[in-house]
């Protein structure tokens, strides 16, 4: 069975992406499938350590064929590169672009996913599709209701390849996600989705 995703012309060309425990290995897989040019902007929330000084801009940017920068506050929000949450900070996207600031923790963490999303949605609308990936605990499933509620899509990783399948199952279990999709689809979905086409993916079924 196949469930239809009927864009009405409407170009989803505003990704969203929240990882945590296991989500560089997610990510990596995720990027390099990308092509380049992209026909839309993704900015990417992954729980990390205040103090790690770990590069993920250069380890996720050797798998990803598109720009990744790490954002930065008041900075653009471009089409065809990846925006990356630094340490200790929330990222939030704005009409005007990007914003980054050390507002209070959200599940524990900064930067959280639920903020990001929120904003997407409260922005974009419509043109977001909001994805969580492998992580521990549930940041961002308030955050992928939020999208719904703005009609944009919602979509999960699988739990059965995610590293740690918390996210992704407390999405399934707390909201009516639209796809829950393996990395290898994932890429293929996104493509079509930000030029506006419609496409056909397997019925949400998990366990």
């Amino acid at each position: 069975m196949t469930k239809r995703i009927n864009t009405e012309h409407i170009k989803r060309d505003v990704v969203v992406i929240g990882a945590s425990a296991g989500g560089v290995a997610s990510l990596v897989s995720l990027f390099e499938k990308l092509p380049c040019p992209l026909s839309g902007a993704i900015a990417v929330v992954l729980h990390r350590h205040p103090q790690k000084n770990v590069s993920l801009v250069r380890v996720l940017g050797r798998a990803a064929p598109l720009p990744v920068i790490e954002a930065s506050d008041e900075g653009p929000f471009h089409s065809g590169t990846i925006y990356l949450a630094p340490g200790d900070a929330h990222l939030v996207l704005t009409e005007e672009g990007l914003r980054v600031h050390r507002g209070p923790k959200e599940h524990c963490t900064r930067p959280a996913i639920d903020p990001l999303f929120r904003s997407a949605a409260a922005v974009y609308g419509s043109r977001v599709v909001g994805v969580l990936l492998s992580g521990a605990g549930s940041d961002g499933v308030r955050g992928l209701i939020h999208i719904k509620a703005g009609d944009g899509l919602s979509v999960v990783q699988d739990p059965a390849e995610a590293m740690v399948p918390s996210m992704p199952i407390n999405a399934l279990l707390h909201d009516h996600v639209d796809l829950v999709l393996p990395l290898t689809e994932l890429a293929s979905l996104l493509i079509p989705l930000m030029v506006g086409e419609q496409v056909a993916c397997p019925a949400v079924s998990w366990h």
